[in-house]
């Protein structure tokens, strides 16, 4: 991308439209495939051509779980359910409504036993059962052996933190979507100072989108430089510690 034309000033309403900041697209399309997450979108691919009919989607916050977790969703017409919502859930009737996509199971809490409940019904009735979370079934701190037993011999796919490549592909895909003109360079200098989060991209392409409106400038690397300052000094998650250099010219 050129650094040479910068982006048309947004009309006054335009700025105020723009500053609530677009949601995060979970299409199939918006996902992008990346050393780090390819063997898990390849089990994906394959349904409903699955081994089993329960498969874990593993990965730490911002690896893209989720997203990964709602392409199965829609491609099986599965329902979805935070896993923290079984306290109140009727489990029979959510074990009759067809596959189901439950949502951070290791934050399953006091509802283990209502988890338990749900694993073998599904089991028992066939239906495919996909669950995420941050870590293996190990970690979710359960009590139940059974249920433990049950989720270790599940299938399991891992995403792990996003590589350079994906990092620089989804700020571009960010940029372009906010129809911000940015140097490759600057691209590349973000990528090497964010956390290896999505959701931190997302923040940082935010921020920028704020700043350029602000100044009414092009972005440049001292532009960018000076948003992952500012983002540090908020305290806000998802940044690397800064680190000074001579290389955040313009």
């Amino acid at each position: 991308m050129s650094g040479e034309t910068p982006r048309q000033p947004r009309s006054p309403s335009a700025q105020l439209t723009l500053e609530l900041a677009p949601a995060p697209g979970f299409e199939r399309d918006n996902f992008i495939v990346s050393s780090s997450n390819e063997q898990a979108y390849a089990m994906i691919e394959l349904w409903p051509g699955w081994p089993d009919s329960m498969l874990l989607i593993l990965g730490p916050p911002g690896s893209g779980k989720s997203h990964l977790g709602t392409i199965w969703a829609e491609s099986a017409g599965a329902a979805v359910q935070p896993a923290a919502s079984l306290v109140e859930a009727n489990i029979d009737a959510l074990a009759s409504v067809g596959p189901l996509l439950l949502e951070d199971a290791d934050a399953i809490g006091p509802s283990e036993a209502r988890l338990f409940h749900l694993v073998n019904l599904m089991r028992e009735r066939g239906i495919a059962l996909v669950m995420t979370a941050k870590a293996p079934p190990d970690g979710w701190g359960l009590r139940t052996a059974d249920l433990l037993s049950r989720l270790r011999l599940a299938p399991a796919v891992a995403l792990g933190l996003p590589d350079d490549a994906l990092m620089r592909a989804v700020l571009v895909k960010l940029l372009v979507e906010r129809q911000l003109v940015v140097d490759t360079s600057v691209v590349g200098y973000v990528a090497l100072r964010l956390e290896r989060s999505l959701g931190a991209a997302r923040a940082f392409i935010d921020a920028l989108d704020r700043e350029a409106m602000a100044r009414q400038r092009r972005i440049s690397k001292a532009m960018a430089a000076d948003v992952l300052r500012a983002m540090e000094g908020s305290g806000e998650p998802g940044f690397m510690p800064w680190k000074s250099d001579s290389s955040s010219g313009s």
